[in-house]
C-alpha cells in the first residue's frame, strides 16, 4: 500500500513540474520482497516538457518595484492568496480582493466587513503604505483583523508588491 502513495505522490510531483524523469522510491512493502528499490518514471511519456516561465516585464513600475523578482513575489503571494484575490472581478474572502488597491482609501471595498481600525484608516494605499503593512500589520494599524505576522525581509516585501502591483491593474504610464 506504501509504495501506491509514494508512486502516485512521484506523478503529482511530475505534473506540478516538480521531480525528475527518474527516481529512486523505496518500496519495501511491495509483494515482492526481493525488490527493495524500482525505478519509476516521473514523467508520463506523454508528456511533453514544460514551458519555461515567461518573463515579466516591470520595468512600467516606480523604482524598486521595477527591479523586483516576479516570480520571487508570486511564490510568496501564496501565503497571501488564501484570504485575498488579484483578479479584476475576483471576489473577496477573509479579505477583500486587491484588484485596483493602489489609489484607493484604505477600508473602501464594498461588501467586505472591514474592522473599525481600517473602517475609520485615513490613508490611500500606494506602494510604500502596502510596504509598511506588509513589514508588521498589528504595529502599521493597531486593531485591525489581518492575522498575517509581516514579511521581515526588505527584497520580499518589494518582490511582493511588485507582484501585486502588476496583478491589480497598476497603472502603466507608457
Amino acid at each position: 500500500m506504501r509504495w501506491m502513495i509514494i508512486v502516485a505522490a512521484t506523478g503529482l510531483l511530475a505534473a506540478c513540474g516538480g521531480g525528475s524523469n527518474s527516481e529512486t522510491v523505496d518500496d519495501t512493502e511491495t509483494p515482492d520482497p526481493a525488490a527493495s528499490t524500482r525505478q519509476v518514471s516521473a514523467t508520463p511519456a506523454s508528456a511533453e516538457p514544460p514551458a519555461a516561465a515567461e518573463a515579466v516585464d516591470l520595468s512600467y513600475l516606480p523604482m524598486p518595484y521595477s527591479e523586483a523578482d516576479y516570480d520571487s513575489g508570486r511564490r510568496l503571494f501564496r501565503r497571501c492568496g488564501s484570504c485575498h484575490t488579484v483578479a479584476d472581478g475576483g471576489g473577496n474572502r477573509v479579505g477583500p480582493n486587491l484588484y485596483g488597491m493602489f489609489g484607493r482609501e484604505a477600508g473602501s471595498v464594498g461588501n467586505f466587513n472591514y474592522s473599525t481600525a481600517l473602517e475609520n484608516a485615513d490613508f490611500v494605499w500606494t506602494p510604500e503604505q502596502l510596504d509598511g503593512w506588509l513589514a508588521n500589520p498589528r504595529d502599521f494599524l493597531p486593531g485591525n483583523r489581518m492575522s498575517f505576522v509581516g514579511l521581515r525581509e526588505e527584497t520580499d516585501r518589494r518582490d511582493v508588491i511588485a507582484y501585486v502591483m502588476h496583478e491589480t491593474g497598476y497603472p502603466r504610464e507608457d
